[in-house]
């Protein structure tokens, strides 16, 4: 495996100190080392409206508030740490499944907007994807909480990588169920809490990790088909009315949630680690676990 972590603090420092005009134009370049991530989509892919989507940082208001911002996570070390910690990571995984074959990874690392009320409110500054092999996208506002779990951020979105790289579990995004997505998102945080302890936990899901009800609601949709009804289900009714999907009733991160306990009574039921039950079907931790909590 080779890491290439994009060099954005330089780049998104020649965004910002370039004329409004030309700013698009630089940002395309910065992005282009990662446009792999969207091979999957149909038609072209505009990379600066992708960046938009994806809630990066804007580029005609706020220049000195995401300046200051980028000083925070130079200072904080923020690149340096993601490139310690995905060698630790992948050392960790090939100790627990020696045969796994491990995708060269880039990652993209950009600011948020924080002017982006869902971004910065049920979001907290924080939105990560790592569903494609090979690539690894964060998009942080470097509030305290943000900074102090960049290791377990980026080591999270890599157990997702790893999960779908070849010779792992297959995804179809017509007929993958939302109970696959939702264990998916529990087994990479507890893979960072095993590296990371409680900063592991992705922030959104935390509020309701001891919830009865919110567990009982995702574990009805668990059998849902289809990648698009995943927003409501795994980050709830915000996120779906944010991105014109239905609302089904939940929270915002209640399928992270729900996964975090889903997956912690499966390891606890087979004394597996999280990197130990990295390619374990998920219907396979769903009925043990359903067993263990029933």
């Amino acid at each position: 495996m080779t890491t290439k972590i994009l060099d954005t603090s330089r780049g998104m420092g020649a965004v910002l100190a370039a004329p409004r005009d030309e700013r698009e134009d630089i940002l395309r370049g910065m992005i282009a080392p990662a446009e792999g991530m969207y091979r999957y989509f149909p038609g072209e892919v505009d990379l600066v409206a992708m960046h938009r989507m994806s809630f990066g940082f804007p580029l005609d208001r706020c220049e000195e508030e995401v300046l200051e911002a980028l000083e925070r996570m130079r200072a904080a070390e923020v690149w340096q740490r993601m490139s310690t910690a995905l060698t630790r990571a992948v050392d960790v995984q090939r100790a627990a499944t020696p045969d796994i074959e491990v995708p060269d990874v880039v990652v993209l690392l950009v600011l948020g907007d924080p002017e982006d009320q869902y971004f910065m409110g049920p979001l907290r500054g924080f939105s990560g994807n790592g569903s494609v092999p090979g690539y690894v996208q964060l998009t942080v506002w470097p509030t305290e909480e943000n900074l102090a779990r960049v290791e377990a951020a980026v080591v999270h979105e890599l157990n997702h990588n790893l999960r779908y790289a070849p010779g792992g579990i297959s995804w179809d995004p017509s007929t993958v169920v939302v109970g696959e997505q939702v264990i998916s998102e529990g087994l990479a945080d507890a893979f960072a809490r095993q590296l990371y302890g409680h900063t592991g936990y992705t922030p959104l899901g935390l509020p309701h990790l001891d919830d009865d009800a919110v567990l009982a609601k995702v574990i009805s949709g668990l059998q849902v088909t289809g990648m698009q009804n995943f927003t409501a289900w795994i980050h709830g009714d915000d996120s779906a009315r944010r991105f014109g999907a239905h609302p089904v009733g939940l929270p915002t991160g209640a399928g992270y949630a729900a996964g975090n306990r889903l997956i912690d009574a499966y390891l606890a039921a087979t004394g597996r680690t999280a990197a130990e039950a990295l390619h374990v079907p998920s219907q396979d931790v769903i009925d043990v676990a359903l067993s263990r909590l029933h």
